[in-house]
């Protein structure tokens, strides 16, 4: 995500950082570059220049120019500027009206809108307690309301049975009543979608919010496109008074233009971030912990986060309790991974951790990624006492598993001889803090 931006940034930096102190005209050549850097990410003319300017402000004054730390000065201007650039704080939605809440989203084709629903429907149920109610309101595209039902079906959400020949604004109105009687306290529209803006997509989105009233308009812009998302989220929100924007594809978006321009552009606020295409792939947007990743800063609170929504506290205190008696199985193992897994991509994950940004852009994750899945493979190939005692593995079992997992006896063998030597390392370890408390989250 933003590994284009995130590098010219860090190459920028670079320089700064052998200087003991900085003149006049390392700052105007800093601006100059990151001027071109916000150019190339596909930023708006008008939001860079807006932006350089006020960095120059803060970057002349005095408390820079004889910092002893200079570079650090103008990264942290640097980090301040993108941050209010992208909206101080990150909003969400708005659910504090009468149930059921009508919530618009609205996009041109091709965005990701019907599944982005989805997503906002799991993430309304699993992260706020919602009960929401899906409506396909978009009965130009085919197989757009099947679409709709399938995917409200694997997210366990009620979807409103639509049908091709009925008017949009009629579906909406019977939904909304439907949802009321129902006891639904969201109801999410899915509408209509264009290849373009024209005035026949328009005139439909205005009849529905005059009919259902929505309290949140919500556009669905694909990051991807760059300017086009910002020019769409402007087009949309003179027409219709956008309250929130959700930038899908986000984990496709190297260069960054969207997020930086969109609402400094268009007026509305980036509420959610599409990260990838599960239906659990939906993050709350923080402008500060974006900022902190795009300069290469991790970001510690989201990895957190996941982490408390995957692992389980018991399950973290009985895990180290066996680290602490030397008791941690091949089970056990296994276990972890597949936590870990639920948490993100190896190189999202790497990529969150302060200092590791490049790293993350280096590693070859989908080799990674690869090795994991060999080594589940390897794992669930095994018997539960083999699991539990991998000491009793003799060459003709090793086979088996080889066998049975579709990999090599080299390959076990390599993972049992990683295997042992984590578990001497922990030893060591819980050696070392013997009466004090591990972690809650064994990473």
């Amino acid at each position: 995500m933003l590994e284009s931006l995130s590098d010219k940034f860090e190459a920028i930096f670079k320089k700064l950082r052998g200087e003991a102190r900085i003149r006049e005209s390392h700052i105007e050549e800093t601006l100059r570059e990151v001027r071109l850097a916000l150019l190339e990410a596909d930023v708006s003319l008008e939001v860079v220049k807006q932006f350089t300017e006020a960095m120059r402000a803060q970057a002349l004054g005095q408390d820079v120019l004889q910092s002893l730390t200079p570079a650090q000065q103008i990264i942290k201007i640097v980090h301040q500027e993108l941050v209010r650039l992208m909206g101080e704080e990150g909003r969400g939605l708005d659910l504090s009206a009468a149930p059921p809440v009508p919530v618009m989203l609205v996009g041109l084709q091709g965005s990701g809108k019907t599944t982005t629903v989805a997503k906002l429907a799991r993430y309304l149920k699993a992260e706020l307690k919602r009960n929401p109610y899906l409506v396909p309101a978009d009965v130009r595209r085919p197989a757009a309301i099947e679409q709709l039902r399938l995917l409200g079906e694997q997210v366990g959400c009620a979807v409103h049975p639509s049908r091709a020949e009925q008017n949009p604004v009629a579906i909406c109105r019977e939904a909304l009543t439907a949802a009321r009687n129902q006891g639904y306290d969201v109801c999410l529209f899915d509408t209509a979608g264009r290849l373009h803006i024209d005035e026949e997509l328009m005139q439909e989105l205005a009849d529905i919010r005059a009919a259902v009233e929505p309290h949140e308009i919500v556009l669905v812009a694909d990051a991807m496109t760059g300017q086009d998302a910002v020019n769409v989220a402007r087009g949309f929100h003179e027409r219709l008074g956008l309250t929130g924007v959700i930038l899908s594809k986000m984990e496709g978006d190297a260069r960054g233009g969207a997020a930086l321009s969109i609402r400094a552009i268009s007026g509305a606020p980036i509420v959610f971030l599409g990260v990838g295409e599960k239906l659990d792939a939906l993050e709350a947007f923080h402008p500060e912990r974006l900022a902190s990743r795009i300069l290469g800063m991790g970001d510690v609170l989201s990895l957190i986060e996941r982490a408390e929504k995957v692992f389980d506290q018991k399950e973290a205190e009985k895990l180290e309790k066996k680290l602490r008696r030397d008791e941690f199985s091949l089970e056990d193992f296994r276990d972890h991974l597949r936590s870990m897994k639920k948490m993100g991509s190896i190189g999202d994950l790497i990529g969150m951790i302060p200092g590791l940004g490049k790293m993350a852009r280096t590693v070859d994750t989908g080799k990674a990624e690869k090795d994991l899945a060999r080594i589940e493979a390897l794992i669930n190939s095994m018997t539960g006492q083999e699991r539990r005692n991998p000491n009793i593995l003799n060459a003709s079992r090793r086979r088996r598993i080889a066998l049975g997992s579709g990999t090599s006896v080299s390959d076990l063998n390599r993972f049992l001889k990683q295997y042992a030597q984590m578990r001497k390392v922990m030893k060591k370890l819980t050696g070392g803090l013997r009466g004090m408390r591990l972690p809650g989250l064994p990473m």
